[in-house]
């Protein structure tokens, strides 16, 4: 430990970082801003709301809204981590970020991530019981699993995090600027004096790992949803198990449509610009996603939400 850190001192003196943000949108940084500004407060109501609600109602008092609300809880926190960076460089108090503070956010923006990618896998897996295997759902899905798959997915982002968090900040540093918004691995990086193919092919090992296997398992989960829903004779039988799978089926789609486009590509495949774009789809976009899609599609949500305002739902026995 000592010889990386006698290594670090003789080739840096850096103590702190700057983020480039959106250098090459100079011009539209106002219009970035109010954009970002309304979808990261739309993000936080939405995500607010959906965790209220829940709690409150006893209607939804069952697995499958345990793990959304962990979800919106989780996808609230790694808004809270990443968008107030990108606000700040986009009103032009673009304040340097110490080493510490650097680490600190990348650790939690690698495990509310992973979390967020294994709490996915939980609520297919969820579906899954509920739809081919009804009568023993109360009895495998219980409050201690429940709790014990939160934990777990927890768990593995925590100790990816540590893993990777130790890896990158035992590097020595020769640049300040980061060309991103906010101190995302691969940007960081690039600012290292030493070689870091070995830390960029370990990277994208546990990237392809934890992004592969949780949606792998997720889609294995709905094969053997959908070909069990095929095997229902009634057509009003087959409407009502696809939608209740529609919702959590459209964020799975695009939350690991996006991480995979981001992650598992070569390092050098696209610009700085259309890096910090396609970033801007998992940290903006996607945590909006989750409370649009499951108060917009989702029947028994919004049957909640209407009871909390005093409005009886329209139809109660659908």
């Amino acid at each position: 430990m000592w010889i990386i850190n006698e290594e670090r001192e003789n080739h840096t003196g850096v103590s702190e970082f700057v983020f480039q943000g959106f250098s090459s949108f100079h011009e539209h940084k106002l219009t970035l801003f109010v954009v970002f500004l309304t979808l990261y407060l739309l993000t936080l109501a939405g995500n607010v709301l959906i965790v209220t609600i829940i709690s409150i109602d006893h209607h939804l008092h069952t697995p499958m809204y345990f793990f959304l609300s962990m979800l919106s809880t989780s996808e609230t926190m790694y808004t809270l981590d990443i968008v107030p960076q990108m606000l700040s460089s986009l009103s032009g108090q673009n304040q340097p970020i110490s080493l510490a503070g650097c680490a600190t956010q990348m650790f939690f923006f690698i495990t509310l991530a992973i979390n967020n990618c294994f709490l996915l896998t939980t609520m297919g897996y969820d579906r899954y019981v509920a739809i081919c295997k009804p009568l023993r759902y109360t009895i495998i899905m219980n409050k201690k699993i429940c709790a014990q798959m939160v934990w777990g997915s927890c768990s593995i982002g925590l100790l990816v995090a540590i893993i990777q968090i130790s890896s990158v900040f035992r590097l020595p540093f020769c640049d300040r600027e980061v060309a991103h918004y906010f101190c995302e691995i691969r940007a960081v990086m690039k600012l290292s004096c030493a070689d870091t193919n070995l830390h960029d092919t370990i990277n994208f090992i546990i990237s392809s790992v934890v992004i592969v296997v949780p949606m792998g398992l997720v889609f294995i989960s709905y094969i053997l949803i959908i070909s069990t829903i095929l095997k229902i004779v009634s057509t009003e039988g087959q409407k009502k198990a696809f939608a209740t799978c529609a919702s959590h089926l459209t964020v799975v789609i695009v939350h690991y449509g996006c991480a995979s486009i981001s992650y598992l590509k070569p390092k050098s495949e696209n610009t700085v610009d259309q890096n910090q774009l396609i970033s801007v789809t998992y940290t903006i976009f996607t945590p909006l996603l989750n409370p649009v899609v499951y108060t917009l599609r989702n029947k028994e949500v919004k049957d909640a939400l209407r009871r909390a305002i005093g409005k009886k739902p329209f139809c109660l026995g659908i």
